[in-house]
């Protein structure tokens, strides 16, 4: 590669990983998907490309579909509820579009696992990253008129299942007074917290003590997290934000043992704690970073 290319390159990474981990959810696999594309990049002659940030965008686009293609059916044998890896994200500023923040939100990529894989692509391309038609059907090798179709498909389902967020101050409100609530094992204060119908979906993949199935109700939900901390070592607690969502770290010593990831709404006027989603599996764990911008 050239200089160029190489300044390119690193001038794009970050929007390609952010692109990457939208479509399959895994940052591992991101970053896996954007060094190949890296690879690929080293046999293109660059100074036949009229934009090579396109050339960039359709390449990872296509390897990240194919990943996540490939990735559903290893899926298939997973032990438990799968849920996408978190990341670290920090505190999101007010001046964030608010579609770009809910764009890698726990609860936003699990909506996504529920369009099909073209689907996901399209919407991700269009809607997050406002890419044009004529793009999104080069990357996508597709014409125009099917990705048309495909996010009026995308946009409709995403649709019927958004709801109103709270802002990020009541946001950070709702995981103080959870982690309190946690912290000092205190039932009735974490149930007040909730919605009725709250649920908590755990991701252990068969690798650590949790619920095999996704559990509901606010008595239930509330019960099963304070048993998490009861069970869970030497119990501290870390506020933090992940996927842009307000979370709380707990750790073993110092060893991270789950990441309890807040899904905060508003119902009846008020803020409210909707549902929990929970990452025990210590892989994922693990690969928790800072995802690019």
């Amino acid at each position: 590669m050239t200089t160029t290319a190489d300044a390119v390159f690193a001038a794009e990474r970050a929007r390609l990983v952010g692109l990457a981990y939208r479509i399959t959810g895994s940052r591992l696999d991101a970053e896996d998907v954007v060094q190949e594309a890296w690879m690929r990049a080293q046999a293109v002659d660059w100074d036949d490309l009229d934009r090579p940030a396109a050339w960039l965008t359709t390449v990872v686009s296509r390897l990240a579909l194919d990943e996540l293609k490939s990735a559903r059916r290893r899926r298939e044998s997973y032990v438990g509820p799968w849920l996408p890896e978190p990341v670290l994200t920090g505190v999101p500023g007010d001046d964030d579009p608010l579609e770009r923040t809910q764009s890698v939100s726990m609860g936003f990529l699990v909506l996504l696992e529920s369009l099909s894989p073209h689907e996901r692509a399209v919407f991700v391309l269009r809607e997050v990253f406002d890419l044009e038609f004529p793009e999104i059907a080069a990357a996508l090798d597709k014409s125009e008129a099917a990705c048309r179709q495909l996010l009026h498909r995308a946009r409709e389902h995403v649709a019927s299942k958004r709801r109103r967020f709270p802002r990020r101050d009541q946001q950070a409100g709702l995981a103080a007074r959870f982690m309190q609530a946690l912290a000092g094992g205190d039932t009735a204060g974490m149930i007040a917290l909730l919605v009725e119908d709250a649920e908590a979906v755990t991701d252990h993949g068969g690798k650590a003590r949790a619920a095999r199935n996704v559990v509901h109700g606010a008595d239930r939900v509330a019960k099963l997290l304070l048993g998490f901390a009861r069970k869970g070592g030497t119990g501290r607690y870390e506020a933090s934000w992940v996927n842009g969502n307000p979370a709380v770290l707990a750790y073993d010593g110092d060893v991270l043992i789950s990441a309890i990831i807040l899904d905060t709404a508003i119902v009846d006027g008020d803020a409210r704690i909707a549902g929990f989603h929970v990452v025990r599996n210590p892989d994922k764990l693990a690969a928790i970073g800072a995802l690019p911008a």
